[in-house]
């Protein structure tokens, strides 16, 4: 099974970075993966999210968040569309289900006597 990230939305923040105290380094990512298989592909419900510095070169983790980087953070998250959920099937999922009804059909026709 096959894992794809997709970027939903990607914003620079103009808060001071807890760790080293810049305004210009902040950067908040939302991602969310697609699980493929060679049946079908759909989005994951969950998405991912990340708050890095630039300039001191950390990933900001939601403990050391500030109010105001939360209160950004909110914001930004509804700005963020999800994927909606849905399956997309692939042609090899149409070949073995017209295989199996030609099967069962073949199967019924041979024990079934005229």
């Amino acid at each position: 099974m096959k894992h794809k990230t997709h970027t939903l939305h990607t914003a620079r923040l103009k808060n001071n970075c807890p760790t080293c105290f810049g305004t210009d380094g902040l950067e908040i990512t939302f991602t969310q993966e697609e699980k493929e298989t060679p049946f079908f592909k759909t989005p994951d419900t969950a998405v991912a999210e990340k708050l890095y510095c630039s300039t001191c070169n950390n990933n900001i983790y939601p403990v050391n968040w500030t109010e105001d980087i939360e209160r950004v953070f909110d914001y930004n998250k509804k700005i963020a569309e999800t994927n909606k959920q849905y399956l997309k099937v692939k042609p090899l999922f149409y070949i073995l289900i017209v295989t199996a009804i030609v099967l069962v059909a073949a199967v019924i026709y041979i024990l079934i006597p005229a």
